[in-house]
């Protein structure tokens, strides 16, 4: 079992605002993480949540101008209407699953690679050439992105299952594993903090 079970979206802004801060505070702590990539739209729709398409306008302008915050705040590079945003999150889902399983490179670095794409590179990450280019760039076989398409598929429904089923109601979520359930990429001090109090 994982210290850290991960549940993120590869379409989600705040996942991508989390940069690698999860991966630096689970090295810090000696902590493992399990990487669950999920429908964010499914998990809205099962936990009393609302697409942003489907939000109210002032809920809709809140959001922007709160991403926009966080990213100048982060010092880092966001596109608040990427041109490929929606876009299919299955193909690029399943690739991380797949190299999870297959080991040998960098999974915080994949995953970051692919939320970067979207939300900093004007990408499409639902085209096998990006997600490719972002597993190598990770160290990863790019192959990786053509294969285990059905246990990839089976992963990410089990993922969103589980999800649901431990509380998870949004992206970026972090739970520990003694039940400690952290959302958002602006909770992350307070997961360091409670991993550094549990293992201190």
């Amino acid at each position: 079992m994982a210290d850290i079970d991960y549940f993120f979206a590869t379409l989600s802004p705040y996942s991508y605002l989390a940069g690698t801060r999860l991966e630096e505070i689970a090295a810090k702590n000696g902590a493992t993480i399990a990487y669950k990539p999920l429908d964010i739209v499914a998990l809205f729709g099962r936990t009393g949540g609302t697409p942003p398409k489907d939000r109210h306008p002032s809920r809709q302008e809140y959001r922007l101008q709160e991403m926009q915050r966080q990213a100048k705040k982060l010092g880092m590079k966001l596109n608040l209407k990427p041109a490929h945003w929606p876009t299919n999150p299955a193909p690029s889902s399943y690739a991380i699953i797949a190299a999870s399983r297959d080991g040998g490179g960098d999974l915080g670095k994949l995953c970051h690679s692919i939320l970067r794409a979207c939300w900093a590179e004007e990408k499409d990450i639902a085209e096998d050439a990006v997600i490719r280019d972002c597993l190598e760039a990770a160290g990863f076989d790019p192959k990786l992105a053509d294969s285990g398409l059905l246990a990839g598929a089976e992963t990410y429904a089990a993922n969103l299952e589980e999800a649901v089923e431990r509380g998870v109601f949004g992206a970026p979520f972090y739970i520990t594993s003694d039940g400690q359930r952290f959302w958002g990429q602006d909770r992350l001090d307070d997961l360091d903090a409670h991993l550094a109090e549990t293992r201190g």
